[in-house]
C-alpha cells in the first residue's frame, strides 16, 4: 500500500486558519488532547526550534516546570536556563518554591510504591 501524503492538508490548514481560526484552533485542541504522542512531539519540537521556554512547554503538557526539566534531562533534551526577562526570572523563583513546598510534602507522605 502507496503511504499517503498529506501535505495538501496542512498547507489548507494553514489557509483556513487565517479564514476560520475557531474551528482550526478546536480541532487541533481536540486532537492534540486525544493524542498525547502528537502533544509530547509538537511542544518538544516547539521547545526546540525555541519557540516556546521551558515553563510554557510544561504549561502544554499539563506538567510542573521543574518536573519536566527533569524529564528532560532524562531524556538528553537540551535544558534552556536563565530567564531572557525580569517576569521569567521571577516566574522561574516563584516555580522553584512552588516546587520545594510540593516535594516536601511528598517527602514527607510514605510512597505507595514501597508498600506491598
Amino acid at each position: 500500500m502507496a503511504v499517503q501524503s498529506y501535505d495538501w492538508a496542512l498547507t489548507e490548514l494553514v489557509k483556513l486558519h487565517q479564514r476560520q481560526p475557531d474551528l482550526v484552533q478546536s480541532a487541533l485542541e481536540k486532537t492534540l488532547r486525544e493524542d498525547s504522542a502528537l502533544q509530547w512531539s509538537l511542544v518538544v519540537s516547539a521547545y526546540l526550534d525555541e519557540v516556546i521556554n521551558l515553563g510554557k512547554a510544561a504549561e502544554l503538557l499539563g506538567m510542573h516546570r521543574l518536573e519536566l526539566q527533569e524529564r528532560f534531562a532524562g531524556l538528553g533534551i537540551p535544558i534552556r536556563v536563565g530567564a531572557a526577562t525580569r517576569e521569567e526570572a521571577k516566574a522561574e523563583v516563584d516555580a522553584l518554591r512552588q516546587w520545594r513546598t510540593i516535594k516536601k510534602t511528598q517527602d514527607k507522605k510514605p510512597h505507595a510504591r514501597h508498600r506491598q
